[in-house]
């Protein structure tokens, strides 16, 4: 098994990736203390699917960010850059549309989407700042941008016990239940190293996009980012 650095070499991440696939979806819960799907469903309250909406869901893994706009009838395409992510999606959902995809060079026109998401997946990307730039591209003039990603807690008590959960308890979990424990080591230091909900607004309006607004979830622990392309 392999766990990337904070380099990210894609090549690395990837692997990393593929080598937890399997249990993806389980270690997550376990990790969050149930949180993922509550925080899922606060994202795909704000990008509210709707039958003709076009979705690009990057990063979206086995499908589980996907799914809720599918059922919500609209028209997803659910895109990663790690091959056993996919095969997992494509196993357990094979009624979403999962495409092999590189965030930082889509393989779509532009102004091809209503709405463009990533769920816990920007901060894996070699260059998040181009990834924002590129899902700017193929966001229709109109459309929006749903960001749901690891942040940091505003409340400073409470960031002092996550931080001590996370470099602490958080691997030491990942040892007992996931595929590649070191992945998860990874995990945490990537979230440490992770801009604030301020820092990555102002990188989310370098890019292009306009009207950038964050709701925190959990004290702060994640932060769903929207912006629209003007």
């Amino acid at each position: 098994m392999s766990r990337a650095n904070l380099g990210k070499d894609p090549e690395e991440v990837a692997a990393m990736f593929d080598g937890v696939a399997k249990r993806y979806d389980l270690v997550n819960d376990l990790l969050s203390l149930g949180r993922t799907r509550a925080w899922r469903r606060v994202a795909t309250k704000i990008i509210a699917p709707a039958p003709g909406m076009r979705i690009l869901d990057i990063a979206a893994g086995p499908g589980s960010s996907s799914q809720p706009f599918h059922e919500a009838g609209a028209t997803v395409f659910s895109t990663d850059f790690s091959e056993g992510m996919l095969a997992q999606g494509r196993k357990a959902r094979p009624y979403l549309n999962f495409s092999m995809a590189d965030a930082l060079n889509l393989p779509f026109e532009s102004e091809s989407f209503d709405v463009t998401t990533i769920s816990f997946g920007l901060r894996n990307t070699v260059n998040y700042r181009k990834a924002l730039a590129e899902a700017l591209r193929v966001t229709k003039v109109g459309g929006r941008i749903v960001i749901v990603e690891f942040s940091h807690p505003t409340w400073r008590v409470f960031h002092s016990i996550y931080m001590r959960y996370l470099m602490g308890a958080l691997p030491a979990i990942a040892r007992k239940t996931a595929s590649n424990p070191d992945a998860y080591i990874y995990l945490a230091e990537s979230i440490k190293a992770w801009p604030d909900q301020t820092g990555l607004a102002q990188a989310m309006e370098a890019a292009g996009w306009s009207g950038v607004t964050w709701k925190n979830l959990t004290f702060g622990i994640v932060a769903v980012h929207s912006g629209i392309k003007r």
